[in-house]
């Protein structure tokens, strides 16, 4: 009787055990449709307005993507992260109308970030964009970057900084390029500009920036005359003398344009300046007027 009752208390036992299972398992026999949906797989993308100890590079991924705070020592600084919206197979190229967009977006936010011409500083501005991968996988954007330079002169070399470049132009800077000394070789070319204190003797002064029009890089002497043209509205404006054929003799010019690659990229910002090939001048030479940058007699 006792052997029977053990085996009729295992069934029920047993029972209730294997209704459990089933009903842990789901009642309605599907296995997830509880469950959450799981997120859609995004492509990377950089953020904007960090810093990267690394130099510029063109094409950026996740696999190289290091961003530290702004404070500690980096040598790049993003000051924008734009979208293109152009429906394309693959990143734009140099010379494309998508990326010379991307190259004036990043231009404007560039110096509203700065608070000035980023030009008339010791900075380079690069767009770098995603890689075919990353662009296969639906990355969209654009990275401005800034670097500060230790000379914009073609031997200028990326310097490593502790410090945001927001607002860094909105007044006295030692990254503007100020008065400048001019280097000759025979046959008065300008070799290099080298950045002197204003109160001390020197031959040229940055003056501002032509932008160029929408044209091929210039190879010839007539193609670069309306850059020349350009650059001396831009002198007679800084230095507040007429536009007249008296400009000539008073200041002598010097033309600093992109890179033939940046051109095609979209950077026409010709950087311009005053030169006294014959003189040398203590103090900035801004708005001085006829008095102050009379014509050369000789």
């Amino acid at each position: 009787m006792r052997s029977a009752r053990r085996a009729v208390l295992a069934t029920v036992v047993a029972t209730v055990v294997l209704t459990g299972c089933a009903a842990t398992v789901g009642g309605d026999g599907d296995l997830v449709d509880d469950w959450g949906a799981l997120p859609a797989a995004t492509p990377f993308t950089p953020a904007a307005e960090v810093c990267h100890p690394g130099d510029f590079t063109e094409v950026v991924g996740p696999a190289t993507y290091q961003p530290v705070d702004c404070a500690v020592p980096h040598r790049l600084e993003t000051v924008h992260v734009g979208t293109f919206t152009a429906d394309r197979p693959e990143p734009p190229t140099v010379g494309s109308v998508e990326l010379r967009g991307a190259f004036a977006e990043c231009d404007v936010r560039a110096t509203g970030y700065l608070g000035d011409e980023w030009r008339g500083a010791r900075l380079r501005l690069g767009v770098a964009l995603p890689s075919v991968v990353g662009w296969g996988g639906g990355a969209r954007w654009f990275r401005c970057d800034l670097t500060e330079l230790t000379t914009v002169e073609a031997a200028g070399a990326p310097v490593t900084r502790s410090a945001s470049l927001r607002g860094a132009l909105r007044g006295p800077s030692p990254l503007r390029l100020g008065c400048q000394q001019a280097s000759t070789i025979r046959g008065g070319r300008v070799t290099a500009l080298t950045p002197v204190n204003c109160d001390k003797r020197h031959n040229a002064e940055y003056a501002g920036v032509f932008r160029a029009p929408e044209a091929p890089y210039p190879t010839r002497d007539r193609d670069w005359a309306p850059v020349y043209t350009g650059c001396r509205s831009v002198l007679a404006r800084y230095a507040g003398v007429p536009e007249d054929r008296l400009l000539p003799l008073r200041t002598d010019v010097v033309v600093r344009p992109p890179s033939a690659g940046r051109w095609r990229a979209g950077d026409r910002g010709v950087r311009c300046y005053l030169w006294l090939s014959q003189r040398s001048v203590s103090g900035s030479l801004k708005g001085v007027g006829t008095a102050g940058l009379p014509p050369r007699t000789r």
